[in-house]
């Protein structure tokens, strides 16, 4: 007869765990507590005292809720394109063989790999020469070179998985191709897309290099906050909006989470 003690882990690996997620967490912890200080100009521990204005001095600032919006908006456009694009050539990496593939494949995911900095400055550099001045559509455009990637790595897993005999069965019964991608691709790849495109959003969201080098005069949430930060008016409101931009982006990344987990199966896979 088996032990219980059998499946229970040593002391010192619980610990050891235990103080990693402590050394993880702690700072996001400090950002919500400093949220709520009386302090208005420094970060005193302990705090003095604990109040809630601060968030209405954030709901009252139009500054935020223009970095808010762009924000927003555009990571709401950059993951669209991402969707369209890291779709199609996952679509293409997967579904077919031809000279070149791996090395195409290596060239999709290569802006992710890069320092945020490189490809910042490799874009800079490229608006300059096409002399395209700096806008809300250069930001979209920097922010969905690495979108694309997020989107193709979870479609490309997906695609791999898919039967080919699913689609061949399609066209055998008369479907043509938009209707085979409608009611046969479509339905098992969408968990795959939802998962990519909301890991897009929650990347674009909160990316600071890129945005840098590509936003000119306009501020996005997190330009905000770098900028807030440098010179402070209210620093405690930092910390509310701090707070706003790690629920939103932990909400889209746990949603992800959850869809790759419980659609990993495919129509036909292993068929």
């Amino acid at each position: 007869m088996r032990s219980d003690k059998t499946n229970s882990a040593p002391m010192a690996l619980k610990i050891t765990a235990g103080a990693g997620l402590i050394f993880l967490q702690l700072p996001i912890l400090l950002i919500f507590v400093y949220a709520f200080t009386t302090e208005e100009k420094s970060f005193k521990w302990p705090p003095p005292g604990f109040t809630l204005q601060w968030f209405g001095r954030a709901w009252d600032r139009p500054d935020v809720w223009a970095a808010l919006s762009l924000s927003v908006q555009v990571a709401t456009i950059a993951t669209a394109i991402a969707l369209v694009l890291g779709t199609l050539c996952a679509a293409a990496v997967a579904r077919s063989n031809f000279f070149g593939k791996e090395a195409i494949s290596l060239l999709v995911i290569l802006p992710i790999a890069l320092p945020g900095i490189v490809t910042g400055i490799a874009l800079r550099s490229a608006f300059g020469i096409m002399e395209i001045p700096f806008s809300f559509w250069t930001i979209v455009l920097g922010h969905a070179t690495f979108c694309v990637v997020v989107v193709y790595n979870n479609a490309v897993a997906r695609f791999r998985r898919l039967s080919g005999s699913l689609i061949e069965a399609s066209y055998d019964l008369g479907a043509n191709s938009f209707q085979t991608f409608r009611y046969v691709i479509l339905p098992n790849i969408g968990t795959a897309l939802l998962a990519g495109g909301m890991l897009a959003f929650a990347l674009s969201f909160d990316e600071v290099i890129v945005t840098t080098f590509t936003a000119g005069q306009q501020s996005t949430l997190p330009i905000w906050m770098l900028e807030e930060l440098i010179r402070p008016r209210e620093r405690p409101v930092t910390n509310v909006v701090a707070m706003f931009v790690v629920v939103a982006t932990f909400l889209p990344i746990l949603g992800a989470y959850y869809l790759t987990r419980e659609g990993a199966e495919t129509a036909g896979a292993g068929k």
